[in-house]
């Protein structure tokens, strides 16, 4: 991986990390990657740390589907929930493939360098 890559995934890692909305499995394989950086354990800890990025990042379909469950109304509190699903439904139409979310869009944004990553 370049430096130029290395520095942007770890200033997009860093923006995860510190996303509310980031789960408690990535900011633990986000921190073992940064942790693993020069180390003998970079490589193991890319693939990893990409595993879960690809498991975590939520589509807009399964946005809307989350919303409108009950389990979103549920954790979000119906109006809210009924907000997120119209969001997602306009992120569909303009084309988005990935909720927009802060973790999200970082995640979507590491996951632009994946090929980079493994090099």
């Amino acid at each position: 991986m370049t430096k130029e890559v290395l520095a942007y995934v770890q200033e997009k890692t860093k923006e995860l990390m510190a996303a509310s909305s980031c789960c408690q499995e990535a900011k633990d394989a986000a921190q073992a990657w940064l942790d693993a950086v020069g180390t003998d354990k970079e490589a193991e800890e890319t693939r990893n740390y990409i595993a879960e990025l690809e498991e975590d990042i939520i589509t807009v379909d399964g946005l809307i589907a989350f919303a409108g469950s009950e389990a979103g109304k549920s954790k979000f509190g119906e109006e809210v929930a009924a907000g997120i699903a119209k969001h997602g439904e306009e992120l569909k139409a303009a084309g988005a493939k990935y909720c927009d979310c802060p973790a999200c869009a970082a995640v979507e944004a590491i996951l632009e360098k994946k090929e980079e990553m493994l090099k």
